[in-house]
């Protein structure tokens, strides 16, 4: 019963959650339903022992914690970490291709994403806009049209005998969506104006992101797998705001879903930015910073390669993990992921605990591996780590797969993890 609880919130936060900035939107309501106060950077913070926080960063990067009860330089803080991000199709900025009686939007690639999986599907559009009013004043709003509005056709065979054989993708000149044909005046922002926003804004600027409309759903004879679009990595942001929620007030815990680690994690809502840094600087006023974050945990979470039946010799043969089999540790000796034995090993006693089985996935010794959020976290912080995330089929596909029992189990660490005693006291 609480697999398909769980499930249906999670299938329900990611259909409402095709961008980034409403994914943070969705997890503030979580939040708020849950007690926990925004605040903002800009203000000044009057923090209180079991008080429960978040404030968030450009719409799109969003940290909660709860001030513990107990001293943090003794008993540590409780970090888990995810990002908002996704590979996907970004609209630029002067989209309108028109040719041959259609309208076309120029898109540019976001983030590693697979590109084949775009074709022949039904998009959507969401993202946030900037807004001028009848007054002068500038606003943001978000806007998702939910219904499918474009597609992105295959050449035919016939035109292309080699398709299946050799089949390359042009991102500039392959990749234009078809969204309406020219038997109007429209643009896109006439039908963002109409069927989004009030008739007196003014549309000044954009970020628009192209979405599978279909949403999650489960498969399988006995409907033990499902697949959404952005499993990796809004699958993690949803367990880790459903787990902050569930956890008591004794210790510090804290939760913090970056934006852009698609694209590196280099920007002032990224991993790789002040963020965080500075929350923990303005939480921990009277006590040094590193007392606090060497004493500590950061669990970052972020989906893991499943092995693919079809080609289980892309993976080292020792180390495949398998959906609906338990979370997986992710290790890497090139520190592409920041597990170290140490961090390994509370994180097994801690799914020991709470009855979990886990898993270990090392890439081959002749294949890199992708990265986290991880490493650069703990690097920036001194605060030990780990990686970890569900496995997952189609990664960086605009449709990803998982098994049912996975998103209960990292749930289930990850709650025990916030009320465990003290992370590193060993």
């Amino acid at each position: 019963m609480r697999i398909k609880q769980l499930n249906q919130r999670l299938y329900n936060f990611l259909d409402h959650s095709p961008t980034p900035f409403h994914a943070v939107l969705q997890m503030s309501q979580i939040l708020e339903k849950a007690g926990f106060t925004h605040i903002s950077e800009t203000e000044n913070w009057c923090l209180h022992k079991g008080g429960k926080y978040f404030v968030t960063r450009n719409q799109s990067t969003l940290i909660a914690f709860i001030v513990g009860e107990s001293d943090p330089s003794e008993f540590g803080a409780r970090v888990v970490g995810a990002h908002t991000d996704s590979p996907t199709l970004m609209v630029k900025p002067q989209s309108e291709i028109r040719e041959n009686g259609f309208l076309q939007l120029g898109v540019e690639v976001y983030g590693g994403a697979l590109l084949n999986p775009w074709f022949d599907r039904d998009l959507s559009i969401a993202g946030r806009v900037v807004c001028q009013s009848s007054e002068g004043k500038l606003s943001s709003h978000l806007i998702d049209l939910k219904r499918p509005v474009a597609f992105i056709p295959s050449l035919a065979i016939h035109l292309d005998k080699e398709a299946n054989k050799n089949r390359s993708i042009n991102p500039q000149t392959d990749l234009s969506p078809i969204v309406l044909q020219l038997n109007t005046n429209q643009d896109l922002r006439e039908v963002l104006q109409k069927e989004c926003l009030n008739a007196e804004l003014m549309i000044i600027d954009y970020e628009l992101y192209l979405y599978d409309s279909m949403g999650a759903m489960e498969l399988g004879l006995q409907n033990e797998f499902f697949s959404s679009g952005r499993l990796d990595n809004l699958l993690s942001c949803f367990l880790g705001v459903e787990a902050l929620t569930q956890a008591d007030s004794k210790h510090f815990c804290a939760l913090v879903c970056n934006d852009h680690e698609e694209v590196g994690s280099i920007s002032a809502n990224a991993a790789g930015g002040t963020f965080l840094e500075s929350v923990f600087e303005r939480i921990f006023v009277n006590r040094p910073l590193s007392s606090v974050l060497t004493s500590s945990m950061f669990v970052s979470c972020d989906n893991a390669h499943a092995v693919h039946p079809n080609y289980k010799r892309q993976h080292d043969m020792w180390h495949q993990p398998v959906l609906n089999r338990g979370p997986v540790i992710k290790v890497n000796a090139k520190q592409r992921y920041a597990t170290t034995s140490l961090t390994s090993s509370i994180f097994k006693k801690i799914c020991l605990d709470a009855g979990v089985p886990t898993q270990t996935f090392v890439s081959r010794s002749d294949l890199a591996c992708g990265s986290t959020i991880g490493p650069i976290t703990s690097a920036r912080l001194g605060i030990p780590t780990i990686d970890v995330g569900i496995p997952q089929l189609a990664m960086h596909s605009c449709r990803e797969t998982a098994g049912v029992k996975d998103p209960v189990y990292l749930g289930q660490a990850l709650e025990k993890f916030f009320n465990f005693p003290n992370p590193v006291a060993v």
